[in-house]
């Protein structure tokens, strides 16, 4: 039986959580340009900057492809290939686990860069703290759910966390397949939730920019000094 707060968490929560990362997106583009950037410290510190951020980036984009194809890609299409539930499990663990590890080491040393440079610290700000907490969280639990469920367990997330998934963007509201999914995976989940609510208000707001432009500009731009009259 689905209960009341199970209903609130996957069915009316996600909701909330998309309201405020979609319109937040929005209000800080039309009211904040300027701040839409990384504010990078590069400039105050390189070397371990390089090291933290090349780990980061690169494990979170195998991450997020993981993401992808095991929430978004339905089993019917695995099933159709006939890849068995064990086969693409182990596939998803070895290639997942190693992909969170290294994000998971590269925003560490992200973080304590940022404690223990003095001019990297002095100009964090709190936004600063909140994404960096947020995002170790997200890969602190993820990481856990995962390695909880290294020999399945009889549980397969295929058939209950992504339908329930998808359903959101379809208004098929199905709270009743997340009320069995193992604790872990709804500790997961639910700070997701917090990363996409902080998310348009702090610096990830740069994931949103794509440099498109500077495949066609030119490769010097020249601009035309104007006679006052």
């Amino acid at each position: 039986m689905v209960s009341g707060l199970d209903i609130f968490l996957w069915a009316i929560l996600p909701y909330i959580v998309l309201t405020i990362f979609i319109g937040g997106l929005i209000y800080r583009y039309q009211k904040d340009q300027f701040g839409w950037t990384t504010k990078s410290s590069e400039i105050l510190e390189k070397k371990r900057l390089r090291i933290g951020s090349l780990m980061f980036h690169w494990g979170l984009i195998f991450v997020f492809g993981g993401h992808v194809a095991g929430i978004l890609v339905p089993i019917q299409f695995y099933e159709a290939l006939g890849i068995p539930e064990h086969i693409y499990h182990k596939i998803a663990i070895i290639l997942g686990m190693p992909a969170g590890i290294v994000a998971f080491i590269g925003i560490l040393l992200l973080l304590h860069r940022r404690i223990s440079v003095k001019r990297i610290f002095k100009t964090t700000t709190t936004g600063d703290w909140v994404a960096l907490l947020v995002v170790i969280l997200c890969l602190a639990t993820g990481l856990t759910a995962t390695s909880l469920n290294v020999d399945g367990h009889g549980f397969d997330y295929r058939t209950t966390i992504a339908p329930w998934f998808r359903g959101i963007f379809t208004f098929h509201f199905q709270p009743e397949l997340m009320a069995g999914i193992p604790i872990w995976f709804k500790i997961h989940i639910l700070s997701t939730f917090i990363l996409y609510t902080v998310w348009p208000f702090t610096r990830l707001v740069h994931a949103f920019s794509f440099p498109l432009r500077y495949l066609t500009r030119n490769y010097v731009i020249y601009k035309r000094r104007v006679r006052e009259i």
